[in-house]
């Protein structure tokens, strides 16, 4: 996991510096809190929040791993690539990994995820369905005048989620492109 002082964390607040005290009333369950009511959703719940990606790439990847000298998580993994290819189709399904590739340590499949609804559907989906298997789940990000190497470590590191066990990563990848980066030698 990167180093979180390593990154700067714009206040959650942006935007609502002038709204009105929240009330300190309780709903009727007696822990959670009333909250003023609006009459309009979130955007969130129908366009990714910025900087995440909108486009082409999609706002969300999630990496499910296996570890391919498992016979059991082999076939359990081949198993649950069918099942989401079969039930949910509209998502883009990559290649079903029998190696380690890129930061990723073990064997793997990947999928991408374009729309709040997606991802609220399919994860929640996965939750029930990964059996054995370690999720990563990262956003996909735009970040203006911040490097892709950048931007790809803190995505895989800071902002990453994780079901099941926490695999480690490499991401020496990116930190050697980052060093050449801010050494001016350009991308690798």
């Amino acid at each position: 996991m990167a180093d979180a002082s390593y990154f700067d964390f714009p206040s959650p607040l942006t935007g609502y510096e002038n709204a009105e005290p929240l009330p300190e009333e309780r709903a009727e369950d007696g822990k959670s809190f009333k909250n003023p009511q609006t009459g309009v959703l979130s955007r969130a719940y129908d366009k990714f929040t910025e900087p995440l990606d909108n486009g082409r790439r999609g706002g969300f990847d999630v990496h499910i791993y296996y570890f391919q000298a498992n016979p059991e998580q082999t076939k359990y993994a081949r198993a649950l690539w069918q099942r989401i290819r079969l039930e949910f189709p509209e998502l883009r399904i990559y290649t079903f990994w029998d190696r380690p590739v890129g930061p990723h340590p073990v064997a793997m499949f990947e999928v991408n995820l374009f729309t709040p609804a997606q991802f609220g559907a399919f994860v929640s989906w996965l939750a029930v369905w990964r059996g054995p298997l370690s999720v990563l789940i990262h956003p996909n990000t735009v970040e203006h005048g911040v490097s892709e190497a950048r931007t790809e470590l803190r995505n895989h590191t800071e902002r990453a989620i994780w079901m099941g066990e926490r695999l480690p990563l490499d991401v020496g990848l990116f930190r050697r492109v980052i060093e050449r980066e801010e050494a001016g030698e350009g991308k690798v």
